[in-house]
């Protein structure tokens, strides 16, 4: 017999839980994954609509308590049906529960009988009587921008949909191609979809977009209310919104007629999901627009290994543009080898090259940028008289001090405790941290350049609601002659005024045991190199480091992308690492040690029994053996083939359905990552 999980009426109601029901002779031909179907419910059996899940021949519940699917409904909601197809690939393709799929990519009904906060819009409206840079009239694209324009419009009228890559150096005009791509979309009638990281959802995008769409488009982002967020979900689905931009998630807005998507950044560790189902979003929306016969166009300064090694086989179309727009010239970089500042004296934080720099900038009215790949105002604490590295109690990990709140933080779990006065371990009073953060480099700014007036951006800044635009607005505005911060001040800002950069410890990321290391650090260094002279004024970039030589920063320092790309990729080859194999890590996770070393192990030896031809690396601790008092231990698979990965982790979650009723399964979670950016 066969049977259906079945979602009930999923478009009214919260998402709550599969029910499954047999299904009869006569309807086995007409029954799949995304079928609508009437069902008998509740005591009284009142047929109700459902949505089949998942087709099984394994039902949770005994077989005498289970009720029949009454009919099938043949005509059904397209927009629906391609969502709950989609909601299957990912649950496919990536290993998680069908419920946890089907949440990722619809929202639930009860959310829009809530009040919403504003839409995000309002939030924006603001921002447009700022100067962005940006010319009231249309900007006309240069001859590189409009032949690639051209090129991808040309074989979209022609019903030839294909995946683009564009390779543009920083300020190249990138999102100008995309504006005008969308708009081309739009105007024959279709939808759009803009995916940007959220880090780089910016005023400045915002303005350029509601210039170009006004009120046709909508913007998501992580703070937008559940009620707005489905209210634009009906909006998409009625057809009274053309384009919607936002992070990986506004992958699953319901347009009916889906024309391009559009992947800003491709590059962005954020289009990975960190919690299951763990979905790239380039290879959703790759599935995405196969359904609707759309493009697919991704871009980036620092193209991904995989987007990259894609366009040179042929998957992708490539193009490049290696000038910047409207005439301006990259930036000088400067390397500093920081042992030769300390061999000759020089124990700041900051090179003598950088000090001048920075102290010039500031007296000519000039705006800098000084960026560090920390949080907060210190990485580990330790005792120098023993070597006692202060840990936190529930996870396997260093405390890092914020000396604004004079606390030691766990950024795992959370846990917080006072930074003693001596070592817990030998009592010596030499406490002390290591590894400059934020705060640290604002206070020897201060120190360096007296009145200068900074910002600070890292992730107690913005933790705030709405503090991470007001940040932004303010530097723009040149409120501020330093902004300082992590990460997210190198995403996607354009200011004029900004002629220095200066990146500090640029090579910390490199020692961090992840085959990713050398790529992030050369797409960090890029990208923040690449805020320098965006204005009428020439840049200049100082890059300090420890590891001058390291081709990640040479190749960084120079805007080489395909030197870095050659020799990236020769050491993905020798290490047998994506995209030249794909990986799937599998993680248990448990409060007992030893029983969640053995169901790991039980987990190994039905991927040893299948036979299939991929490599087996572990079982062992993971790198981070401990969070909230759960012990991890994590094993890799390697294949050439992505397929047999996928049929390792189908045989692995039977498994695990077969032991749901020794107890085990339920207090030893596994988590399946394929082709992770960040170890476990």
């Amino acid at each position: 017999m066969a049977y259906a999980n079945i979602i009930v009426d999923i478009s009214h109601e919260a998402v709550d839980r599969p029910f499954t029901y047999i299904i009869p002779d006569r309807l086995l031909d007409a029954c799949h994954p995304g079928t609508r179907v009437m069902i008998p419910f509740g005591q009284g059996n009142r047929l109700k609509l459902g949505i089949i899940l998942e087709i099984t021949s394994n039902p949770d519940v005994p077989i005498g308590k289970l009720k029949e699917i009454e009919s099938v409904v043949l005509s059904q909601d397209a927009t629906d049906s391609r969502l709950i197809e989609l909601a299957f690939f990912i649950k496919q393709q990536y290993g998680s529960k069908m419920i946890d799929a089907l949440k990722t990519v619809l929202p639930a009904k009860k959310a829009y009988r809530e009040k919403a906060s504003a839409t995000d819009l309002s939030s924006y409206e603001g921002f447009n009587d700022d100067s962005d840079g940006l010319s009231e009239g249309r900007i006309i694209p240069s001859d590189k921008q409009q032949a690639i324009i051209d090129d991808i419009c040309a074989d979209y009228d022609k019903g030839a949909a294909g995946t683009y890559l564009i390779h543009g150096i920083t300020g190249s005009g990138k999102t100008l191609i995309y504006t005008e791509l969308i708009k081309h979309v739009v105007d024959s009638g279709r939808q759009a979809i803009m995916l940007i990281p959220e880090i780089g959802l910016t005023y400045q995008t915002v303005s350029r977009f509601k210039k170009y769409f006004g009120d046709r488009v909508a913007i998501m982002n992580s703070t937008l209310a559940a009620g707005a967020r489905y209210r634009y979900y009906e909006q998409a689905r009625n057809g009274d919104i053309d384009v919607i931009i936002g992070p990986r998630s506004a992958l699953f807005m319901p347009f009916e007629k889906l024309g391009i998507i559009v992947m800003d950044e491709e590059h962005e560790g954020a289009y990975k999901s960190e919690n299951s189902p763990r979905y790239h979003a380039r290879e959703v929306a790759l599935e995405l627009a196969s359904m609707h016969g759309a493009s697919v166009v991704l871009g980036s300064a620092t193209p991904s290994v995989e987007s990259y090694y894609h366009a040179l086989k042929g998957d992708y179309k490539l193009y490049k543009l290696t000038d910047r727009a409207m005439g301006a010239s990259l930036p000088h970089t400067d390397i500093v080898d920081m042992r030769e500042e300390l061999r000759s004296g020089n124990r700041s934080i900051f090179s003598g090259r950088l000090r001048t720099l920075l102290t010039t900038t500031v007296a000519e009215n000039k705006q800098a940028m000084l960026f560090i790949n920390r949080r907060g105002y210190a990485g580990f604490v330790s005792c120098r008289a023993c070597g006692e590295v202060l840990k936190c109690p529930h996870c396997d990990v260093s405390l890092k001090e914020h000396r604004s709140r004079g606390m030691l933080v766990c950024h795992y779990c959370g846990y917080e405790t006072a930074k003693p006065k001596a070592c817990p371990s030998c009592g010596s009073k030499y406490i002390m941290s290591f590894k400059a953060g934020t705060e640290q480099i604002e206070e020897e700014v201060k120190k360096l350049i007296p009145g200068v007036r900074t910002l600070r951006m890292d992730g107690d800044t913005t933790a705030k609601k709405g503090s991470f635009d007001k940040i932004v607005r303010s530097f723009g505005r040149h409120e501020a002659d330093v902004l300082i911060g992590t990460q997210m001040i190198v995403k996607g800002h354009d200011f004029p005024d900004v002629t220095l950069v200066g990146i500090l410890a640029a090579d910390i990321g490199l020692s961090g045991g992840d085959y990713r290391s050398g790529e992030r650090t050369f797409e960090l260094i890029t990208q923040a190199a690449g805020r320098a002279g965006r204005g009428d004024d020439p840049g200049q970039v100082v890059i300090q480091t420890y590891q001058p030589d390291n081709y990640s920063i040479v190749r960084a320092a120079a805007q080489d992308y395909e030197a870095f790309y050659n020799e990236e990729i020769l050491y993905r080859e020798i290490s047998g690492y994506p995209p030249i194999m794909n990986i799937m890590a599998v993680m248990a996770s448990g409060k007992d040690a030893d029983e969640t070393y053995m169901y790991v192990n039980s987990l190994v030896s039905v991927c040893r029994a299948a036979g299939l031809d991929a490599g087996i690396i572990g079982p062992g601790k993971a790198g981070i053996g401990k969070i909230n008092d759960n012990h991890r231990y994590v094993f890799y698979v390697k294949s050439t083939d992505k397929d047999v990965l996928i049929k390792l982790k189908d045989a692995m979650e039977e498994h695990i359905d077969k032991d749901k009723g020794t107890g085990v399964s339920g207090r030893v979670l596994v988590t399946f990552d394929f082709n992770p950016m960040n170890p476990f």
